[in-house]
């Protein structure tokens, strides 16, 4: 453990002399750049502070940001690195810059490049003063996500037994229930003989009497015929004469008389002269059968 904790603070003091070396190389690039800008002596020494040092600020956030706060100062440190990268390429270009001798204002040749680059270079300082803050607010609002300890994770596993389905758990099987029976020893045979003790004898208990079981008398069956409980009034007794099968057919007949073939159905004369289905089915198939053989005739 000793090992491994020493391994990486040693990583880490090698990183921090390769990002303090890389700053230095930069630094001068930085201080030129903004001396030709218009910048005096102490405004151009700490202007690679604000370049530099916002992209140190925006690589420490993305390790202490998540979610959407760590893709902006991703965006941040990557637009910073961009910018800087540009002005040390702009300060290899431009050999005036080392000495001092361009004018202020002068950063290249062509005029529309000239004032991009010089757009970009007055800009930075004040994107630091924005960009900055917002990540400063960002880390100290941020609040990073509880590591669950032993006892939540006990305390969701009781709550996960205690929510599961009856149906889910092992069916219990009761006990079985055993007499609580004391096996005695047996008997030795010498004991057994030593014994002179004779058991008194129990009084036998009589039987009880058992009372007979009394036959009760059931009430024989009526032979009487029952009376009606009503009779059908006059009025609902049907006075219509009962017809005969000629009679039938002869209404049947005047009934179809002028009926198609098509409408001559058993449904249609039980309607017309108010008969039965079965009596309506026959009228049907004779009437049917008639007008056949009057067709075949004619």
């Amino acid at each position: 453990m000793s090992l491994h904790r020493k391994g990486r603070a040693a990583l880490v003091l090698a990183l921090v002399a390769v990002v303090a070396m890389a700053f230095r190389v930069s630094w001068n690039a930085l201080r030129d750049i903004a001396g030709a800008v218009g910048a005096d002596a102490t405004a151009a020494m700490l202007y690679p502070f604000v370049v530099d040092g916002l992209m140190a600020l925006a690589l420490i956030a993305t390790l202490v940001l998540t979610g959407d706060a760590r893709r902006f100062a991703l965006r941040v440190l990557g637009a910073y690195t961009i910018a800087s990268l540009v002005l040390n390429y702009v300060h290899g270009l431009v050999p005036e810059l080392h000495g001092r001798t361009v004018d202020w204002g002068r950063l290249a040749d062509w005029d529309p490049a000239n004032w991009a680059l010089v757009l970009l270079a007055t800009s930075l300082p004040v994107g630091s003063i924005y960009f900055g803050s917002d990540l400063v607010a960002k880390v100290l609002h941020h609040h990073p996500d509880p590591i669950p300890t032993a006892s939540t994770n006990e305390e969701e596993s009781t709550e996960t037994e205690m929510k599961r389905s009856t149906a889910d758990l092992p069916v219990s099987t009761p006990t079985p229930i055993t007499p609580n029976v004391t096996m005695l020893p047996r008997p030795v045979a010498a004991d057994f003989l030593k014994s002179t003790l004779t058991a008194k004898p129990l009084p036998s208990i009589a039987p009880a009497p058992a009372a007979p079981i009394e036959r009760r008398a059931v009430a024989a069956e009526s032979t009487r015929p029952r009376r009606a409980t009503g009779r059908v009034p006059a009025v609902a007794k049907s006075t219509r004469p009962k017809r005969t099968p000629e009679q039938l057919l002869a209404e049947a007949r005047k009934a179809t008389a002028d009926w198609p073939d098509a409408k001559v159905t058993g449904e249609g004369i039980r309607r017309a002269i108010h008969t039965s289905p079965a009596n309506a089915r026959s009228l049907r198939d004779t009437i049917l059968a008639e007008r056949a053989t009057t067709a075949e005739a004619a």
